[in-house]
């Protein structure tokens, strides 16, 4: 059985050469693909303190090892940089086709180096990589700049590309395909910085896998299983379109820049309610849950917009913030955010800090350029938007996020700015569900709820066990939930079919893939997702990160919680420095949340002990 490690495309936008590379077997047996193959090819070709906007930066596109195949929901891609929000290791997943038109291509990742001296996109078939000029689509939204590709390289052609966000550097721009983001960290500002407006991919299906009958077995075993399952079921009825009524309902749902935990009049943002707008829906390559809920604003202000969602976070990133209850502004938003290239979660998070430095008076109407950023109304929310992509008057601040904004105001407003390491909370409250907030403030990303999503605090998941989702003792659980999300998005499998009960064949379809036999014991897959994550701390420890950034907010830390009619009334993070003594000992980390040498030599990271003896001195 012959090894499939992954090829490389390695494109450098300032030479325009174009190589093509093998993936080396211990990489790959160590590291597996997709968000593996991201951090341990970052850290070994970045240069620690390089500028994340300038060419030494380099952006890497991934799929998985299962991409592309007759399975279902493991055909996901990411990109992988160093954060300009954050200026941390970033990795940000996104669906659609594109990872699979990948695969089709012959690739597992593209490495894009350097920069354009003018505006371009990478134009890739079997036949090979053309550099081609982008300026006729430079300046375009991502719907126009997809359809101009698809039109100009023919209907088997698939994209991912930036929009004007992308193209003025915002923080948190977005690199988006089809209708879905890669959306956090701002690997879109990267991308915009190297002058590449866009990956287009022309290729017809074709896959190689080291053992085609066993793959393909294991593959209809997976498919069966996951066919009545009743997570999969509830997904494909609903996708993410109802999740709000259940964080409302137990007092998560931030509200008013993480004050309240339960919108007021919140059953007119309910699951039904947007169901009645419900046009269609839309998925990801070969998974029949379509999860992407398709809705058309039928009248008044907002009437004839129309988006592939907003799924739960940017139903939140735009009710939640400003304290409304429209589900057209929601829609209109996010549709906004889509063809912009936008980050819904930080553009919300950011917004609704605009709108309490507004309350406070701290922003005063002529900062906002007339507009009026009191709370229930949508109208200035939809104009900022537009005001942030285009980095036009108040929108330039807030294209910066809330930490950098608050830190160029010099008012006070830091206490306002609500993140982790830089990157906006998403929506979930922590004080509510504590596990979850500890996963935003260690997860190397900055806050994410997918890095390691407590599903114990929130739905009452039993693994490894069951949670009091207001305790601050789970560091186990939190490590549980960040290890195992890491091995899955080498797959790359989709977060939400982890609870589909088919997650005991990956491993084995790993294998098949590959032709590497140890992917085939879960406590190896186990020991990889640690073997990841210890490798991105180690990146974040190099780029002079610390147990000082692994906090919550203050806010979260010193003002209670209101919930309303929810349970939660009063609740406030208190133990963070205990929980952080307790989840660095388990982790095998100094005290000052830095691997320790004896750790990483057990995962086989021997080769970064150089960088964190430096940090150590």
């Amino acid at each position: 059985m012959a090894l499939n490690t992954g090829k490389i495309l390695r494109v450098n936008l300032t030479s325009g050469k174009v190589n093509t590379e093998t993936v080396p077997e211990k990489i790959a047996a160590d590291f597996i693909g997709g968000r593996g193959y991201g951090i341990r090819y970052l850290y070994e070709e970045l240069t620690p303190g390089i500028d994340p906007l300038g060419d030494k930066n380099k952006l890497l596109m991934l799929n998985g090892p299962l991409a592309g195949t007759m399975a279902q929901a493991v055909s996901r891609w990411m990109t992988c940089t160093r954060s300009p929000l954050t200026g941390a290791f970033a990795r940000s997943v996104c669906g659609a086709d594109f990872g699979a038109w990948m695969k089709f291509a012959g690739y597992e990742i593209i490495i894009i180096e350097g920069k354009a001296d003018r505006p371009v996109y990478i134009h890739l078939t079997t036949e090979g990589c053309r550099i081609l000029d982008a300026g006729e689509i430079w300046g375009k939204d991502t719907k126009e700049t997809q359809g101009w590709l698809t039109q100009n390289h023919g209907k088997n052609t698939r994209t991912a590309c930036i929009g004007p966000a992308g193209e003025n550097l915002v923080k948190y721009a977005a690199v988006v395909s089809d209708r879905r983001t890669a959306g956090r960290c701002g690997t879109g500002a990267v991308m915009g910085s190297k002058n590449l407006k866009a990956v287009a991919i022309t290729a017809q299906r074709k896959i190689q896998l080291a053992d085609p009958e066993a793959y393909d077995k294991l593959a209809r075993e997976q498919v069966a299983t996951i066919r009545d399952n009743p997570g999969f079921l509830n997904h494909k009825e609903w996708g993410t379109t109802s999740t709000q009524d259940v964080t409302n309902a137990i007092g998560i749902y931030p509200v008013r820049n993480f004050r309240y935990g339960q919108l007021t009049d919140y059953e007119k943002i309910a699951g039904e309610e947007y169901r009645k707008l419900r046009v269609g829906d839309m998925g990801c390559y070969s998974c029949p849950a379509r999860c992407g809920k398709v809705h058309t604003v039928k009248s008044g202000t907002y009437a004839g917009a129309h988006s592939e969602g907003p799924e739960y976070e940017s139903i939140w990133a735009f009710t939640g913030p400003i304290e409304s209850s429209s589900i057209e502004a929601s829609i209109a938003a996010d549709q906004l955010c889509d063809d912009l290239g936008l980050d819904t979660i930080s553009t919300g998070g950011s917004i609704g800090f605009a709108y309490e430095l507004y309350e406070k008076g701290l922003l005063k109407k002529s900062d906002t350029d007339g507009l009026e950023l009191i709370y229930g109304k949508h109208e200035p929310m939809v104009a900022l938007i537009k005001k942030i992509a285009h980095r036009e008057g108040i929108g330039n601040l807030l294209a910066e996020g809330t930490m950098r904004a608050a830190a160029s105001m010099d008012k006070g407003a830091e206490l306002y700015a609500i993140h982790v390491k830089g990157m906006e909370l998403p929506a979930y409250e922590p004080r509510g569900a504590k596990s979850q907030g500890y996963n935003y403030a260690t997860a190397s990303i900055g806050a994410s709820h997918c890095y390691g999503y407590a599903a114990q605090d929130i739905f009452g998941s039993p693994e490894p066990h069951p949670t009091d989702r207001f305790s601050e003792e789970n560091a186990d659980v939190v490590i549980y939930n960040q290890d195992n999300t890491a091995w899955h998005e080498c797959g790359v499998a989709c977060a939400f079919s982890g609870g589909w009960g088919w997650m005991d064949l990956f491993g084995k379809m790993v294998a098949a893939a590959r032709g590497i036999d140890k992917y085939t014991d879960n406590a190896y897959l186990a020991k990889v997702g640690e073997r990841m994550f210890n490798l991105e701390r180690a990146f974040n420890v190099r780029e002079g990160f610390n147990r000082k950034q692994d906090t919550l907010p203050k806010r979260l830390l010193t003002e209670p919680l209101h919930t309303r009619k929810a349970p939660g009334e009063g609740q406030i993070v208190s133990h963070q420095d205990e929980f952080l003594d307790k989840y660095y000992r388990l982790r095998g980390w100094t005290k000052d949340g830095i691997p320790a040498p004896e750790k990483l030599k057990a995962l086989g990271l021997d080769f970064a002990l150089k960088d964190i003896t430096k940090s150590r001195k």
